[in-house]
């Protein structure tokens, strides 16, 4: 099962929401506040029969027109009481709540940002967004109001009870029959609907996900005309999502119909059995004015006894799906080095990649690892060039450097040091990346830019569009401050893949890690990209996954990739001599690895080898 629908905790209502306390424990004051002013205003309420008792045992027993009007005046001034108390809770939580979602949504932002990559490769987007919007919301509301009403209700339950005993304890012990009936009922219901709340905010993420993924895709599906398979996806998970609310509503509807049944029959017996007791003189009218009148004033706290266990269980459901991605460990934090690595200045720029290993965290137990016995050693201010066929490990090889993935077992070490040791923060100073699919984000072409380096201006910004032939930002309508859009999406793929290069060389890096970052080029701008590219090339120390000839020339040195292990190192020409598996990459040739070999072409070139292709 994916993380992202994974099985719902064994934890009771009450221990899931208990876990919201850290976040509530600042404004637990507030909270309580309102809660006792609410409680305040349900006994306003519950007062109200008793003055009734007064008046119908009084003023209109003795036919007195004064006390009735001022009876009168008595109810009208406990119900704006009651009103302005109800008004006063509603203000003293509304801030504080709002307060503690954007908390909770700021919590789970930071910690997004610092899981691992391998975390957010299972995880759909759509299932993260609708825990931080939607759970999120619920669990806002079900601060607001159905928690302090639980307190509330419950209290105004007891003390109503209280005063129904005190008035006549039979007629009180009548209503208390429906009791055992209601908590088996209420606890049958929170079983189901836990199940199902759970389900219809599963399905809600998987909508959402659908929906975020038609958007961003909605050139694919324009281009090769989708518009109907994926309106039929979405209308399938829209039926499910419809089912299972509908499940709900039936939930919902079953113990609201319950619960107002039974208290209701309870109040018809104690209504018959009252008027009865009035009839044989043993009770007074006013009394049964007063007990029935509580009675009722009890419906509304009894009644919404499912409404709020359903939202109760929603909170619940929202709480344990926050904490499924809350619960889940960062990356491990730094042990070591803030200041600049070890090694001495001869060695300033050395990356060493010793017995490297790696396996994704949910390969299966004695799987054949993506990287095996990886050992290489790129000296200081040296280009190397990874090249291998497709699969065969080189970008995910990359991505071990800035550590968005963790070696299983090996090391790396940058001038001596173990990047192990370093905080992420260090690292991601020394080492700058470039990716074959470039990330623009929805800001302006200088914010992307400089996001490659915290504190650099203006001068750093113009010399990396400068190197990355990325000047066209400065014929855009607002020059570098032009917003590029969602996804860069308003730009074309060379102009995101060259402002993702400018953001990788503004910081001047020690080490740099460009993944293919000149694929999306056409050939002149490639040609002029790699001539500015040399030279910062010439200043840091670089592993560049290549997969044309043009892109290996920019390299020192060339490191062959095949099946996760390193099978040759040397330059270019040395390859192309010794490794048909090189020799026939760089070719193009289709075939076998030993199809055309520098047997053949002895000296030519990669380029040569192309030409020559083309002539037979």
């Amino acid at each position: 099962m994916p993380e992202e629908h994974a099985e719902p905790k064994d934890r009771s209502t009450v221990q899931s929401l208990l876990r919201l306390w850290p976040y509530v424990k600042p404004v637990r004051k507030r909270l309580f506040g309102a809660a006792l002013v609410a409680i305040v205003a349900s006994c306003v309420g519950l007062v109200i029969p008793l003055v009734l008792k007064w008046i119908v045992d009084g003023p209109v027993t003795d036919r007195d027109p004064g006390g009735v009007w001022l009876g009168a005046l008595y109810l009208l001034l406990l119900g704006i009481a009651e009103a302005a108390l109800f008004g006063v809770r509603r203000w003293m939580v509304a801030r504080p709540l709002a307060g503690v979602e954007a908390a909770m949504r700021a919590d789970l932002y930071r910690h997004l940002q610092r899981l691992p990559v391998a975390f957010h490769d299972r995880w759909a987007s759509g299932q993260l967004l609708s825990r931080a919007t939607t759970d999120l919301m619920l669990l806002r509301q079900f601060l607001a109001f159905p928690l302090t009403f639980l307190l509330v209700n419950g209290a105004t339950i007891l003390i109503g009870f209280v005063i129904l005993l005190m008035q006549q304890w039979t007629l009180g012990l009548v209503l208390l029959t429906p009791v055992v009936p209601m908590v088996i009922i209420c606890l049958v219901f929170e079983t189901k609907f836990s199940a199902v709340a759970r389900r219809a905010q599963d399905q809600v993420g998987d909508l959402t996900t659908v929906v975020e993924e038609s958007v961003l895709g909605i050139r694919i599906i324009k281009g090769f005309g989708r518009h109907r398979s994926q309106a039929l996806s979405f209308r399938s998970l829209s039926e499910r999502l419809r089912t299972t609310e509908l499940g709900k509503a039936r939930l919902l509807a079953g113990i609201w119909s319950s619960i107002t049944l039974i208290p209701e029959l309870a109040i018809g017996a104690a209504l018959v059995l009252g008027t009865v007791q009035v009839a044989d003189g043993g009770l007074s009218a006013g009394t049964l004015v007063a007990f029935l009148s509580t009675a009722l004033a009890l419906r509304w706290p009894v009644e919404s006894i499912g409404f709020l266990l359903a939202m109760s269980q929603e909170s619940a459901t929202a709480t344990e799906r926050f904490f499924e991605v809350m619960d889940v460990a960062e990356e491990e934090g730094a042990s070591g080095v803030e200041g600049p690595v070890r090694g001495s200045d001869s060695a300033h720029g050395e990356m060493v990649f010793e017995g490297v290993e790696f396996r994704y965290p949910d390969a299966e137990p004695g799987s054949v690892p993506v990287l095996s016995r990886i050992d290489l050693r790129i000296r200081p201010g040296e280009t190397m060039a990874l090249v291998g066929a497709t699969g065969s490990g080189k970008t995910t090889l990359t991505a071990l450097v800035p550590r968005l993935h963790e070696a299983t077992a090996g090391r790396i070490t940058l001038d001596g040091t173990d990047i192990t040791t370093m905080s992420r923060e260090r690292l991601r100073e020394l080492v700058s990346v470039a990716f074959e699919e470039p990330t623009l984000f929805s800001a302006s072409v200088g914010e992307n830019v400089l996001m490659g380096a915290e504190g650099a201006g203006d001068y750093e910004l113009r010399r990396a569009l400068a190197i990355a032939q990325a000047d066209f930002a400065h014929g855009l309508p607002e020059g570098v401050g032009t917003q590029v859009g969602e996804q860069g999406l308003s730009l074309s793929g060379g102009q995101r893949q060259r402002l993702a290069l400018a953001r990788a060389v503004v910081g001047r890096p020690r080490f740099l890690v460009l993944d293919d970052p000149l694929s999306a080029l056409d050939v002149h701008t490639e040609a002029l990209v790699e001539a500015a590219l040399r030279q910062v090339l010439a200043e840091t120390t670089a592993i560049v996954v290549a997969h044309r000839p043009s892109t290996v020339m920019l390299a020192d040195r060339v490191a062959l990739l095949s099946e996760g292990r390193i099978a040759a190192v040397g330059t270019h020409q040395e390859l192309l001599r010794s490794s048909p598996e090189y020799a026939w990459l760089m070719s193009g040739a289709e075939g076998a690895p030993d199809a055309p070999t520098e047997d053949a072409f002895p000296d030519l070139s990669a380029e040569d080898h192309l030409a020559e292709k083309g002539t037979r």
